[in-house]
């Protein structure tokens, strides 16, 4: 592709939607090992533009854009035995404006970073606090 065919789709293109975030999401977690899937049965991926203030509060955000994305549930380890009534489903958040905020800042491609985001949230779902994933992320690094 030549440099001028390169800004001519530049010239076009608008921003990343929450749909187009969604898309990205689906993706990764389809490139995820059919076991991981399994375990992951029941995940609601949910794409919005930004936190709320209730999240922000309890993270201890300084602003709306350090969360780019949350996990919100039980994790798998602390799961009764027997499914309760009345429990919300498990769920992931990405936050499309933060999200797009660390990719303009950074070297890596927005699929990657979704992707990032992503499987550190499905951690969660697992169990694994942030040191585990990071620990995991380095040794595979």
């Amino acid at each position: 592709m030549n440099e001028t065919s390169r800004l001519e789709d530049w010239a076009v293109v608008g921003a990343p939607t929450a749909g187009d975030i969604e898309r990205l999401a689906e993706a990764a977690f389809a490139r995820l090992p059919d076991g991981f899937q399994k375990l992951c049965e029941g995940l609601i991926i949910q794409v919005v533009d930004f936190p709320d203030e209730e999240t922000l509060d309890e993270m201890g955000a300084q602003t709306e854009f350090d969360l780019l994305g949350l996990f919100r549930g039980r994790g798998m380890i602390h799961r009764p035995a027997v499914a309760e009534t009345g429990t919300l489903p498990n769920m992931v958040w990405l936050y499309r404006r933060p999200l797009l905020d660390f990719w303009c800042e950074g070297e890596d491609s927005l699929g990657t970073v979704v992707t990032h985001v992503l499987v550190h949230e499905i951690g969660h779902h697992f169990g694994l606090s942030d040191e585990d994933i990071e620990a995991i992320e380095a040794a595979a690094a």
